[in-house]
């Protein structure tokens, strides 16, 4: 018995990080890097956010501070200022103590103690088999591989049309009709990844009254709440409208403070259970189940991101000020798409793009193939995913026309 590459194949770079790889070695000096979701200010570079860096002053100025171990659940100032973020100040469920938070290791930690959790406790009677995991099609990459690691079954709901680059709202709810019961549908609370394309109002609704109907398990990722609109309030209207609704359903968030605090290499996240109706047994097996997963796996939370967060949600200064950035980026992102789209425009690039503006978030489902995106990267060196996802925060005064200029190129071909 031995170690060999008869049994251990060599994976391929991660797609993501081997963009960003070739990115780095590139040589040239106007290259342009729209494939990571990181947010870049107007020079191209990483912006701390003056929200951060203000509680990051504070919390090392705190004689108590230290670097303590955090309890299983991680840092309670952050877990429960959290889910005010993502349910409201006013929340039924937080008022009526229907709610169990844990701390968690970003969104991508989130998931996985949740998909590790449903695999094993999510079931109607004990003899019922493991549920299937629906994800959208398309969806980030890292859902798959990660339901796929915990050895998860996954399913796809149609979610793109790709002709009219809109929604395609009749397949995913013939998906949510077909589908076995009490499945679990993953739904992006807002600024979907890979497309920037959400449901209105109206089609939330539709979604939710289908879940509800055939008593599926909504399973929110919120990984952009404040960054796709600039409001909170506005970003997490379909998690509220989902614990609001009359079907009565139990609903599980995975919240990540990565991409709305700029936090990215922190970890700072949760995982927010929330029951249709009050049962403190339930609530205390619930959280003992999740804290031995965590156990398990990463004995306890990092405690410094989650403390600056904290001290951020929970001082009404830092609040505002936090606020206050997720204007600044929101509005940069939206005002960078308006400029490539006009650019384009102007340049008479063939075809409609009125959608870049349409969606939102950092993200924009540009409708680029696969190998113009190649080209993009060969001959102009800008890179963007494979699938033609493009991070509109790469994006800036100095690059955009640039950038614009190359994909009309890579289209008129």
């Amino acid at each position: 018995m031995s170690f060999s590459t008869q049994n251990i194949p060599q994976l391929p770079p991660d797609p993501l990080f081997g963009l960003k790889a070739r990115y780095t070695a590139d040589s040239r000096s106007d290259k342009v890097d729209l494939g990571i979701g990181a947010y870049r200010d107007n020079d191209g570079k990483p912006w701390v956010l003056p929200a951060v860096s203000r509680a990051e002053t504070l919390l090392k100025e705190d004689p108590l501070y230290n670097h303590e171990y955090l309890p299983i659940s991680g840092f309670a100032e952050f877990t429960s200022a959290a889910a005010k973020v993502i349910l409201g100040d006013d929340s039924p469920a937080l008022k009526e103590n229907r709610v169990v938070s844990i701390q968690s290791l970003s969104g991508t930690g989130a998931l996985h103690v949740v998909g590790a959790f449903v695999k094993k406790f999510y079931k109607v009677n004990s003899t019922d088999k493991e549920p299937v995991i629906y994800l959208s099609d398309p969806t980030w990459a890292n859902h798959v591989q990660i339901f796929d690691t915990l050895g998860l079954q996954i399913a796809k709901y149609p979610y793109w049309n790709d002709a009219t680059k809109s929604l395609d709202l009749a397949g995913f709810l013939d998906a949510i009709k077909s589908a076995p019961k009490h499945s679990v549908f993953l739904l992006h609370a807002c600024a979907h990844n890979p497309t920037g394309l959400d449901p209105t109002q109206d089609e939330w609704k539709q979604i939710l009254d289908a879940l509800a109907q055939y008593q599926h398990l909504p399973l929110f990722d919120s990984a952009y709440q404040g960054f796709a609109s600039g409001s909170l309030d506005k970003d997490n209207w379909a998690v509220r409208t989902a614990i609001a609704h009359e079907g009565k359903f139990p609903i599980i968030i995975c919240q990540s403070f990565a991409k709305n605090c700029g936090m990215y290499g922190e970890r700072v996240g949760a995982v927010h259970l929330v029951l249709p109706e009050k049962d403190e047994k339930l609530s205390k097996a619930v959280s003992s189940q999740l804290q031995k997963i965590i156990r398990s796996e990463i004995s306890n939370p990092p405690a410094y991101g989650a403390k600056v967060v904290g001290k951020i949600l929970n001082s009404p200064d830092l609040r505002k000020q936090w606020e206050a950035d997720l204007i600044t980026m929101s509005t940069r992102i939206h005002k960078m798409r308006v400029a490539l789209r006009d650019e384009l425009v102007r340049l008479g690039t063939p075809g409609n793009w009125d959608h870049i503006v349409n969606q939102q978030g950092m993200f924009s489902f540009t409708g680029l193939k696969k190998e113009q995106v190649a080209k993009l990267e060969s001959d102009h060196g800008i890179y963007l995913v494979g699938s033609g996802r493009a991070s509109i925060a790469g994006l800036n005064e100095n690059n955009v026309k640039r950038v614009a200029a190359a994909i009309d190129q890579v289209v008129r071909v």
